[in-house]
């Protein structure tokens, strides 16, 4: 018992000897201690879970630290684009539940950049005192993760007794990260006191960097026009001189550079006089590198090609396949749809947001585009749930290489890319942290008509695609409105016989949807007989009857092998799913569903569709087990 008294107050003299230098210090990561806690929390939808709201959480004193304490890294040579990272923990004296591990970037990172006023968070319904933990970890592990911390399985004498007895026995623990290439430093920070009251123990010695910041990475594809003869490449590298991007036999296109700063960011929320920042003005930012993009022409429509890109300066990527989609007029096309996917972590450690099913799917549709089962790929909306923390793309870009950068990966963008108060959205909520719709117009360049004006048509095989805006006015005599009408009654039908209606919010689900949208939008669908309505937004599955105004005006049958079968032949009215579960975790149907309602399925998948001149196919994949959960067929005879 007197020995752990006398181990306590050498602890504790440490830790002021520490406290003191992390309030004058020297070192890269800077972070001063305050006794204040949040006392309300941030519920809207930038953050949810005591991680979310860490940024908001002040430094609470750590009780207990001791000289033994130490964080490390196995490796001590500069990282490559990915890879898999162990930090050790060691020296602990009374492991807790509450012990934690940070990853920081960049490892500059210094409190000072916090704001002054505590005013500027009450946006996040937040009332804390300052100075607090304010820039954001890019994820973080609690050491239990480890099964023998806190058993103290792997010890370790740190002092013995003349009798040759060990006085005093430490504990360890390690952790795997899953590290991709952001660019700038990080370093790893010790905390105890859990999510909801950290402080700070120690931290690695020296930030690690990655051995090529400005490698090229994450390129995806998408379709430019309907002709399927060129496709544009985008990607990311710390390095803002064009690179090429070499394909075929011997051609190469040059790359057109950009980006977006701090300044690009949404920061419109007012209190009187003061312009409240957003979490990607403010906290959450990362500075993004610079994308670059370059278009791929002189192609063939559903053909096989092989492409790098990069540069001598900065390096190549690998050499990679991809397939053209078929042009607009042509027969079959094959593509998986699904809306509100996100990302997961790789390494099952805590961020800022997380989607879980975003795994298991993106795995199922990498294998159905390994297997030539996919000619383009659409996701509508809510694609990487980035909302503010700019880092986080960097992660849902490395998730979805392995499909974008081999197929036509189109997208729509949903409220968490775009919304965000007096931002000129239709929807004035916080959901996209600021973002504003810039990261996902740089990233995903779509042939729209304009910045901010993210609505688009494409055929492809026998269908025609209109792709939409749900977070920009739709109302009538909107431009919005004006270029619907007039894009879906240019189809020609002889060509392209199939008409697919898609965008993020949904017009019918059994947990409600906008009115408004319905009452505006619908009769366009039916006046241009569009056969089949696909929306997000809410994460679940959810097919109808070809339905107008609430009402079922058709029925489909059972073919001869119990598929429901829906014959426009004779049309009616459209067919409306909704595919919002590829990620985000799932809702749950009420009880007293609406008649409209034909299927409805709570488990993460996507969506398989086959089109052809006769008939447009879509089953529902189960991406936990790989069994079609759904199926149904829309005929023109």
């Amino acid at each position: 018992m007197e020995q752990r008294e006398t181990t306590h107050y050498v602890h504790k003299l440490s830790f002021i000897l520490l406290i003191l230098s992390l309030a004058f210090p020297s070192s890269s990561f800077e972070l001063r201690p305050s006794v204040a806690d949040s006392t309300f929390l941030h519920r809207n939808d930038t953050a949810i879970s005591d991680f979310r709201v860490l940024n908001r959480r002040a430094l609470f004193q750590c009780p207990d630290l001791n000289p033994y304490l130490q964080i490390n890294v196995t490796t001590q040579a500069d990282l490559s684009d990915e890879r898999f990272i162990t930090v050790n923990v060691s020296g602990v004296l009374v492991p807790s539940d509450g012990d934690w591990v940070a990853m920081v970037s960049p490892s500059f990172s210094n409190v000072t950049t916090c704001l002054g006023s505590e005013a500027y968070y009450l946006q996040t319904g937040d009332t804390s005192i300052l100075p607090l933990l304010c820039h954001y970890p890019v994820k973080a592990k609690y050491v239990t993760s480890d099964p023998s911390y806190l058993s103290c399985k792997n010890q370790k004498c740190q002092k013995y007794g003349n009798n040759g007895d060990c006085e005093v026995r430490t504990c360890a623990g390690s952790l795997s990260f899953h590290v991709v290439n952001i660019r700038t430093n990080i370093e790893f920070v010790f905390f105890a006191g859990g999510f909801s009251t950290p402080c700070i123990l120690t931290k690695t010695d020296l930030p690690l960097k990655f051995s090529n910041p400005n490698s090229p990475l994450h390129g995806h594809l998408s379709s430019i026009d309907s002709t399927a003869t060129s496709m544009r490449l985008t990607w990311v590298s710390g390095d803002k001189e064009p690179q090429q991007v070499q394909y075929g036999d011997g051609k190469s296109q040059t790359s057109e550079v950009t980006t977006f700063s701090a300044a690009d960011m949404c920061s419109e929320y007012r209190l009187g006089s003061i312009v409240v920042p957003s979490p990607a003005k403010d906290f959450g930012w990362h500075d993004p590198g610079y994308i670059h993009t370059a278009v791929m022409s002189g192609l063939q429509p559903s053909s096989t090609f092989n492409y790098k890109y990069g540069s001598d300066s900065v390096g190549w990527s690998a050499e990679i396949q991809f397939r053209t989609p078929p042009a607009g007029g042509s027969d079959e096309l094959k593509f998986l749809v699904f809306g509100d996917m996100g990302k997961a972590p790789l390494d099952s450690s805590a961020e800022h947001y997380i989607q879980p099913g975003s795994i298991s799917v993106i795995k199922g549709m990498t294998e159905e585009v390994e297997n030539g089962n996919v000619d383009s790929i659409f996701h509508i909306g809510d694609i990487s749930y980035a909302t503010g923390f700019l880092v986080e793309w960097d992660y849902f870009l490395n998730l979805i290489t392995p499909l974008a950068s081999k197929v036509s990966y189109m997208t729509a963008i949903g409220n968490h890319e775009r919304d965000y108060s007096d931002s000129g959205s239709w929807y004035t909520g916080p959901d996209s942290g600021g973002e504003c719709g810039v990261p996902y117009e740089t990233y995903f360049p779509m042939p729209t008509p304009a910045k901010d004006k993210p609505w688009y048509s494409i055929e492809q095989g026998s269908v025609h695609f209109t792709v939409i805006s749900t977070e920009h006015d739709w109302t009538e005599k909107s431009e919005q409105y004006e270029w619907m009408k007039t894009d879906m009654a240019s189809v020609d039908r002889s060509k392209t016989p199939w008409l697919v209606f898609t965008g993020h919010r949904p017009m019918y689900s059994s947990l409600g949807a906008d009115d408004q949208f319905l009452e505006t939008v619908e009769p366009l669908l039916l006046n241009n007989k569009v056969d089949l309505v696909l929306f997000g937004h809410v994460h679940n599955y959810e097919r109808t009857c070809s339905i107008y105004k609430s009402e079922c005006l058709a029925m489909p049958e059972k073919d001869q092998n119990g598929i429901d079968t829906y014959d426009n032949t004779n049309y009616t009215a459209p067919v409306q799913a909704i595919v919002g579960m590829a990620g985000f975790s799932l809702d749950k149907f009420p009880d007293d569903a609406p008649s409209w309602s034909l299927v409805r399925i709570s488990e993460f998948g996507y969506v398989r569709a086959n089109a052809t001149k006769d008939e447009l196919k879509l089953e529902f994949v189960n991406s936990d087990t790989k069994n079609v959960d759904d199926s149904f067929i829309i005929t023109k005879k």
